[in-house]
């Protein structure tokens, strides 16, 4: 697709999914730096080691996970650096943290088609996988790391106001 197509595709969308893949590009960015740290330094932001977070989701939530979803695949694909699984997992995760909806991180390692060592990441959020759904269950997982949300509960706004 030509540069044109691409900018006119991009100017069809909602200004809403307009900042969200903005948004996605820069975590992209921040998650390709990311990768330059020894990964014991890093770990820790994260989330805690080895806990999985709930299967459940919302119906808003799960509106909110495909769009996220959508945005770092798309901007994936139009970055200048390596923007592989982890990159996308790491990108896609501080996004939800953002919008404080809880999801696990999964890094696999197995045997790729020759036969050589691989890794694999991949990102779910409830019941959906995020980011690096393709070919997930070929690696064992050797590596979990789960970030809660913090959502608050909702005011209730429907308490009649004082009359003063």
């Amino acid at each position: 697709m030509s540069l044109y197509r691409k900018a006119r595709a991009y100017m069809a969308f909602p200004v809403a999914m307009k900042l969200i893949f903005i948004e996605a590009y820069i975590y992209l960015a921040w998650g390709r730096v990311f990768k330059l740290f020894p990964f014991a330094k890093v770990a820790p932001s994260l989330g805690e080691y080895m806990k999985e977070t709930p299967l459940t989701c919302s119906e808003q939530e799960l509106g909110q996970l495909r769009q996220i979803s959508r945005a770092v695949h798309a901007m994936s694909r139009v970055t200048w650096w390596e923007s592989q699984c982890l990159v996308k997992a790491v990108a896609a995760m501080k996004m939800l943290e953002r919008r404080n909806i809880a999801c696990t991180l999964y890094l696999g390692s197995g045997r790729d088609d020759q036969g050589r060592m691989a890794a694999h990441a991949w990102l779910r959020s409830g019941p959906y996988v995020i980011t690096g759904r393709k070919g997930h269950e070929r690696y064992a997982v050797v590596g979990i790391f789960g970030k809660e949300g913090t959502r608050s509960e909702e005011p209730d706004y429907k308490q009649p106001f004082d009359k003063e």
